[in-house]
Order: structure tokens, then sequence, then C-alpha cells
């Protein structure tokens, strides 16, 4: 994999391994991001839901502040499970362009779509956050986090929101990621590291014992608790 220049290639530490749950997948990343985190108090920013048990272990270990990016997908036209994009927080969306051309599709074609999954992120940002407004990322290191990345369209729009606010530096760090979720966003983050990344990748459950849903009242729990 060649890396964008002035940025470090993805770091796959491990290609065979099972997590027990998020949790411990978390203390894993965390130990594993131990020498790629330069600040002292980064800020670690979950993709909710399933992101957030993984980063709060990550927040605990390196003393960072946990937080949220608030994501959905797009999807196409009557039929939202055929995804075409996605859009993090007040971002622009990001869109499959070769794909729309294919099918035909424009972006005026989503603006429906567009708008109904802005307001669920907002509706989603204001519940996880108690009314917070999004942390200030400019200047500070941020280590991205979900549970595990098959295509990373949603992170690829949380990496971009992210630039838009000029954070000084930014790791995008998984514990299971496919190889084609990590060619496509190894340019779009500083580092991108992954613990676990299997041959025949079809959904992130498949590196996990427990992956059990998690709750709306688990993700606000463990941000109160970590706030």
């Amino acid at each position: 994999m060649c890396p964008t220049a002035g940025r470090s290639p993805a770091t796959t530490l491990r290609t065979t391994t099972r997590f027990v749950d998020r949790e411990q997948a978390g203390r894993e990343l965390a130990g594993a991001l131990a020498g790629h985190i330069r600040q002292d108090r980064p800020l670690v920013l979950a993709l909710p839901p399933g992101g957030v048990p993984v980063a709060a272990e990550v927040a605990s270990a390196t003393g960072g502040d946990l937080d949220i990016v608030v994501t959905r997908e797009i999807g196409a036209p009557g039929q939202p499970e055929f995804v075409l994009g996605a859009l993090a927080e007040d971002g622009a969306p990001v869109l499959d362009r070769p794909t729309l051309a294919d099918l035909g599709v424009t972006e005026a074609d989503l603006a429906g779509a567009i708008r109904r999954e802005r307001v669920e992120i907002d509706r989603h940002a204001r519940r996880y956050r108690d009314g917070r407004p999004a942390p200030a990322v400019e200047g500070r290191e941020v280590i991205v986090v979900d549970d595990g990345l098959v295509t990373g369209v949603t992170a690829r729009a949380a990496l971009r929101w992210l630039r838009e606010h000029r954070p000084l530096r930014v790791v995008l760090a998984v514990p299971t990621c496919s190889d084609q979720a990590e060619r496509d966003l190894a340019g779009e983050a500083d580092e991108l590291v992954s613990l676990h990344s299997p041959p025949y990748f079809y959904t992130v459950g498949q590196a996990y014992a427990d992956f059990r849903q998690v709750s709306d009242d688990e993700v606000i729990r463990l941000l109160r608790t970590h706030r």
C-alpha cells in the first residue's frame, strides 16, 4: 500500500484474531495505539453506536476526551439498503460519484434522503450529547474509532467532516478492517491503525464472539462516565 504524501500507511498489527467483545477489542486497540499518539490528551471520537464501547476503552487508556461523530448512510432512491454515500454531522455529503453515474442518479435525486438523514443525525447528536455542542477539534490530535469497517463509507464522511475543522492530526483506529477499506481510507487520515484484517471479510460481527447491539442508553452512559 502506498501512503499519501506526508502521511503514514495503514498499520495492520494482526491478521488472525477474534475479539470476545467490543470492550476487549478496545483495550487491545488502545495498546496498539501507544506508539501512534503524540498529544497527552487526544480527542477520541467514536462512531456510534458500535464504536462507543471501543472508544471508551481507548479514551480510558490514553487519558483522552471521549465524544462522538454522528454519521448516517445515504441510500439509493427506492432502495435505501443500497448505499451511495454518507453524511457526518453538518458536513457535506460524501457520495460514490462513479456509482451514481453508472446508475444515472444525480445528487438532486438524493436530496430527500439527505434531508432525512440530516434530521436523524441532529436527533441522535442531541440525544447522545445531552444537548451539548459538537467538540472543538481545531489544533487537537483526534483519534476516530469504530468497531470495524467493511466499506468505510461512514468513516470517510467522518474524516472529511473533521478535516473541515482543522485538527492537528487524525488517526483512524479500528479493531477490524477489510483490505478494501484500508486501501480506500489510507489517504483520508494521517494514520490508519487496525488489528485484524481477515482474508474473507463480510461483516464486522464475524470478528466478535459477542456482537450484541449497542443501545442508545449505553452510548449515553459511556459518554457521561467519561465526561
